[in-house]
């Protein structure tokens, strides 16, 4: 049965990386996939639970005749639980920091974007809309963000060749910020709720390679974009009657949401909570700047005119679903005794964690890079040579070249899949295209993460 678990969830990787042939969400296969395995392990609970649980079973059910009821109750609440609680606390603060978005959104915090990019120097919105993705990510969901961005890209370049190529960059640049910090990214949020890595840590082992990644894809990127930015229609966005809120009242909001997201892993580092109860204080002081701001417009009802970016939601909602449908998967897989066995094969047949990375980031090429990272966090966090203990290197090495690797093609992360919605994106042509600068680049980062490594 634990043979067949996996192979379900092979199966399951498999129907995720061919959604742009069959067209069937992979939130959806991954939601059925985790459901499934658990229910394959139900089958054959006890023999999981007296191999893998033996003593916390023993204490569970203090001498009481052995029943399958008894044994469900258990898998119930010792084992599936976990699993539960570690998606619970990343879809926390995932949602949390959806909210903080619309709020700013909603607000015409993000307004500036449009005024900074609007150029017709290709070059210079190329190196802006690289910029800001990347600082935004390092700060909010990469997803969300791509989103965002590409949305405010739409808005201002007209040239449909162009876009593709700005679009591309963008979620190479949201991938490289997100993978930046410790709640940037999925991956780095996962590993930070494992305890694997300490933020501050991690960000400064991370963040010369990803600038370096991201800049090199950026210059050769450059080098195959027109003359010139053709540039669209300038239309003000309609908020209702939010025109109340000035400048200061806009960067005031700004400030709380982003330096909020600066604050948590400090909160962290402080109370000792989990990191989604920051993401949520934040949003909750937010919430009543907000409140404050636009009481006129509370009053009076006006501020149900304001707009709501359904797509952003839309996207990030299917990511917090993915992400739960991996988790209970791997973790189904986890508790079948498979991974004991693996994980003897690959220390026995080498353990450099450098080469571990490439090969998780080259299945992240076609297989989602969070399932990647997850199946390594189930192999190798009771690991206890250096670089897999907590803060040790594979963690950020692993992070980087998954988060890399599902650039690759754009088949492999879900900002790319928001790319392909919202631009109609194909392989082929992402392959002739941004393939080989990304690979570039990728490389260019991955050497400095070595070299610094060693040196410092």
């Amino acid at each position: 049965m634990g043979i067949g678990i996996l192979t379900l969830f092979l199966f399951g990787l498999l129907a995720m990386a061919t959604e742009i042939f069959h067209h069937i969400n992979k939130a959806a296969v991954a939601i059925f996939i985790g459901v499934v395995c658990w229910v394959l392990y139900i089958c054959y609970g006890a023999d999981f639970v007296l191999s893998q649980h033996e003593a916390e079973f023993s204490t569970f059910f203090h001498g009481a005749s052995l029943n399958s009821s008894l044994v469900k109750d258990f898998i119930a609440e010792h084992v599936f639980f976990k699993y539960f609680l570690d998606a619970a606390s990343v879809i926390l603060f995932l949602l949390a920091t959806l909210s903080i978005t619309e709020v700013l959104d909603n607000n015409g915090c993000f307004d500036f974007l449009h005024v900074w990019l609007r150029t017709r120097s290709p070059r210079r919105f190329l190196w802006t809309v690289v910029g800001l993705t990347f600082v935004l990510s390092a700060n909010l969901d990469n997803l969300t963000v791509t989103c965002l961005m590409l949305a405010v890209m739409h808005s201002i370049v007209a040239d449909e060749r162009s876009r593709l190529r700005f679009g591309s960059v963008i979620v190479v640049a949201a991938n490289c910020g997100g993978a930046f910090t410790a709640i940037g990214d999925v991956s780095s949020l996962t590993l930070w709720n494992h305890g694997l890595i300490t933020p501050t840590h991690y960000s400064m082992m991370m963040m010369l390679p990803c600038m370096v990644a991201v800049g090199v894809t950026t210059l050769l990127v450059q080098q195959s974009l027109p003359a010139h930015v053709r540039l669209v229609r300038s239309i003000p966005p309609y908020r209702g009657d939010d025109s109340t809120l000035n400048l200061w009242q806009r960067a005031l909001m700004l400030f709380v949401g982003i330096g909020g997201l600066w604050f948590i892993p400090t909160y962290h580092r402080i109370t000792h909570l989990p990191s989604f109860s920051g993401a949520l204080c934040v949003l909750g002081i937010l919430w009543i700047v907000n409140e404050l701001c636009n009481r006129k417009l509370l009053s009076s009802g006006l501020m149900a005119g304001k707009r709501s970016p359904i797509a952003l939601q839309y996207q990030t909602l299917q990511n917090i679903l993915l992400f739960v449908g991996l988790t209970l998967s791997v973790g189904a897989v986890c508790e079948s005794g498979l991974l004991p066995r693996i994980v003897a094969w690959i220390t026995q047949h080498g353990n450099n964690y450098y080469l571990v990375g490439i090969m998780a980031g080259a299945a992240s090429i076609v297989f989602n890079n969070v399932a990647m990272l997850l199946l390594n966090v189930g192999f190798f966090a009771s690991n206890t040579a250096a670089p897999f203990q907590p803060d040790g290197n594979f963690w950020p090495w692993l992070s980087y070249t998954t988060a890399m690797g599902g650039t690759f093609l754009f088949i492999g992360t879900t900002a790319g899949y928001a790319l392909r919605k919202m631009e109609n994106v194909s392989i082929t042509w992402y392959v002739r295209h941004i393939f080989v600068k990304v690979l570039m680049g990728a490389a260019a980062g991955g050497a400095v993460f070595v070299i610094t490594t060693h040196i410092f």
